[in-house]
C-alpha cells in the first residue's frame, strides 16, 4: 500500500461515496490546511477587504469546500490554494512597492468633505450618504460638518474625519 492508497482510506476518493468518518477526516484537514494556508495572508486578507481579499476569501472558501466534499481532487485542490495565498503575497507586495498598481487593485481615498462642504458628486459615486457621513461623524466623535476640515472614503471602505 502507497502514501496516497493509505491517504485514500482515510479521506475518500474524488467522485466515489465518501462516509461520515472520511468527511470529518477531509474537514479537519482542511480547517488545519486553511489555517496554516491563511498565516501567510491573515491580516491583509481578511482584516480590512480590497478587491484582491475580497477575490482570495471566495476562491479559498470554493476550493476548500470542493476538496471537504470530494467534488474536486483533494491534494491538487489544496495545492492550488497554496499557490493562491502565494499569488495574493506577491501582488500584495507589488501593489505596496508600486503606487499606481496598488491604485488600480486596492482603490484610492475619495475626498467627500473638503472645508465642510460636502462634494455631492463623490459621494454619490461611491455610494456613500448623508447618513454614512452622519455615522462616521459621530464615530469619530463629531456633532456636524462644521466642527470638521475634511472626510474621505478610504480605500478599505472607511471614512476617516478629520477635524478642524
Amino acid at each position: 500500500m502507497t502514501g496516497l492508497e493509505g491517504l485514500h482510506d482515510w479521506i475518500g476518493v474524488q467522485g466515489q461515496y465518501i462516509g461520515a468518518l472520511q468527511m470529518s477526516v477531509r474537514a479537519a484537514i482542511i480547517f488545519a490546511a486553511g489555517v496554516v494556508l491563511l498565516r501567510f495572508a491573515a491580516t491583509r486578507a481578511f482584516g480590512k477587504w480590497s478587491a484582491l481579499d475580497i477575490i482570495l476569501a471566495v476562491i479559498i472558501g470554493s476550493n476548500l469546500s470542493r476538496a471537504l466534499t470530494g467534488s474536486a481532487p483533494f491534494l491538487p485542490t489544496l495545492t492550488a490554494t497554496a499557490v493562491l495565498i502565494v499569488l495574493h503575497a506577491a501582488l500584495v507586495k507589488t501593489a505596496a512597492r508600486w503606487p499606481a498598481f496598488g491604485r488600480w487593485t486596492k482603490g484610492r481615498a475619495v475626498t467627500l468633505v473638503s472645508e465642510g462642504e460636502i462634494d455631492e458628486g463623490a459621494m454619490k459615486r461611491c455610494g456613500i450618504g448623508r447618513g454614512d457621513l452622519r455615522l462616521a461623524l459621530r464615530a469619530s466623535g463629531y456633532d456636524n460638518l462644521d466642527e470638521i476640515k475634511s472626510a474621505a472614503l478610504e480605500r478599505n471602505g472607511d471614512i476617516s474625519i478629520i477635524g478642524r
